[in-house]
């Protein structure tokens, strides 16, 4: 059954360089069961979770980051090292359920209460890299596109290691975080099919995928 591996949170915490100063990326899995409800403002929905760069990460429609157990196998195979729940900025270790290639504006409840909907892929930043002592993170990241899925929060509620997950809602669309993720990184020839998910897209990437198209219409 398709599940909740971990719940992970990040605490404020200095980091290097010095150009970043500091972060929440390192999230860790925690005991028992956390409060997930829309963030007002810039900040993560999951509570005790730390977000230091608001303009990229978090607010309502980036307010919980999920990414899959078994992605997480696919890397550890390929770059030969253990990653463990929490390393990639998650915060929900998921088995069971393809969270880079769910559909846009899709909607899994997850446990009893809590109702998420997907949303954004996650894209790579700096910080990413330095956490993976690797340079070349990004590029890497960006080529596989195994991103994860960010979703805001439907319905509020607790949300422990163990829950199942439920895919309640499948819009009449095939636009998954995935091929958004490639439109708007390497692909952009992709751009005109993201049209098909239509107000599921989230405003911000509405937004970059008129701009970006209007430049290459030009």
């Amino acid at each position: 059954m398709p599940h909740v591996l971990s719940v992970n949170i990040g605490a404020r915490a200095d980091f290097e360089p010095a150009v970043i100063g500091h972060t929440g990326h390192d999230k860790r899995p925690v005991p028992g069961a956390v409060q997930v409800s829309a963030p007002v403002g810039p900040g993560s929905g999951l509570a005790g979770d730390h977000i230091s760069d608001g303009r990229s990460h978090g607010g309502p429609d980036q307010a919980v980051y999920a990414y899959a157990r078994e992605d997480l196998d696919a890397w550890s195979a390929e770059l030969g090292r253990d990653l463990v729940p929490g390393l990639f900025g998650e915060n929900l270790t998921t088995v069971g359920l393809d969270a880079t290639n769910a559909v846009v504006g899709s909607r899994w409840r997850v446990g009893g209460a809590l109702l998420l909907q997907v949303t954004d892929p996650r894209i790579p930043c700096r910080t990413f890299a330095s956490v993976m002592d690797d340079r070349s993170w990004v590029r890497t990241f960006t080529e596989r596109a195994l991103c994860g899925a960010y979703f805001r929060v439907l319905e509020p509620g607790a949300v422990a290691a163990g829950d199942g997950i439920e895919l309640v809602d499948l819009p009449d669309h095939d636009v998954t975080v995935r091929l958004v993720f490639r439109a708007l990184t390497l692909e952009p020839d992709l751009l005109p099919r993201l049209l098909d998910a239509g107000p599921h897209l989230t405003g911000k990437t509405q937004e970059k995928v008129r701009r970006r198209l209007a430049t290459t219409s030009a």
